[in-house]
């Protein structure tokens, strides 16, 4: 089978896209992780198919590195609205595993795009001795640390991936706090080794950094709400969060901006 595929990648999160708004493609898990596979395929963190949608302008499928279909994915969900843009598509309202999602193409030259997308609601962190769990999306537990530089992600992040108290997994994000910055690393879940950003992981670490007092966020005000913006450094580049705090620590009108660059676009003969 042959597919025309495309590459995209935010912030060094890497994703194979395909258009599939005329259903055409219905991959197996095997042929999802062959296509991300680094070696033998594409090379990705996932995988996404945009498709068409009877509620919104398109719907986002995101299927992890491994195969299955995943959980939402912040920097996939960016991503997969510049490729929406790249097919012709002027509105951004779509549906995911999650809920529905909207978007702002804030500015595009060539291949690279800033995008802004509006994330679900997060209830209040569950607080542990060790960090603390929440749902952005997808699944993350964060705890902070001192060097993060020299910090063995993959051995704590799969340590703490299948720890007991998260019986259906979940992602690991690892925080040091700087002086106008949240530095973070994360070990995702589906890859099973840590990647080079996470959209949902940098949201969870933007907002458990807050409840938690770190002072590195700058405050604003828009309609009449303040809002909490915190800048995110990851391995492979920078992200915003930005949200309103309600009185009980739970979060609203959350958003995370960030790059979406198109990387190639190529056929694959696919076995």
């Amino acid at each position: 089978m042959k597919l025309h595929v495309y590459k995209y990648q935010g912030a060094g999160n890497d994703f194979v896209i395909l258009d599939n708004r005329t259903g055409k493609y219905d991959l197996t898990p095997r042929q999802v992780n062959r296509l991300c596979d680094r070696r033998f395929g594409v090379g990705a963190d996932g995988l996404m198919t945009l498709c068409s949608s009877d509620v919104a302008d398109f719907e986002m499928h995101y299927y992890n590195a491994d195969g299955p279909e995943g959980t939402m994915c912040g920097n996939g969900g960016r991503c997969l609205v510049a490729f929406a843009a790249l097919m012709g598509l002027k509105r951004f309202e779509f549906q995911a595993c999650d809920g529905p999602h909207s978007a702002q193409l804030l500015s595009q030259q060539g291949d690279c795009s800033i995008v802004r997308l509006k994330m679900i609601d997060a209830a209040p962190p569950v607080r542990y001795p060790d960090g603390w769990l929440l749902e952005t999306g997808s699944t993350h537990f964060v705890q902070w640390v001192k060097g993060l530089a020299d910090f063995p992600v993959d051995q704590e992040g799969k340590r703490l991936r299948w720890d007991k108290r998260f019986p259906r997994g979940a992602n690991v994000n690892f925080v040091e706090p700087a002086p106008d910055h949240l530095a973070v690393r994360t070990y995702e879940r589906g890859v099973e080794a840590e990647t080079w950003a996470c959209g949902t992981g940098a949201t969870a670490s933007a907002l458990a950094s807050y409840l938690h007092g770190e002072k590195c966020f700058t405050r604003m005000v828009e309609n009449g709400a303040e809002r909490i913006k915190f800048v995110v450094r990851a391995l492979g580049g920078e992200l915003a969060v930005d949200f309103v705090v309600a009185p009980d620590g739970s979060f609203h009108d959350v958003w995370l901006t960030g790059p979406a660059t198109r990387v190639f676009e190529t056929d694959i003969e696919l076995c």
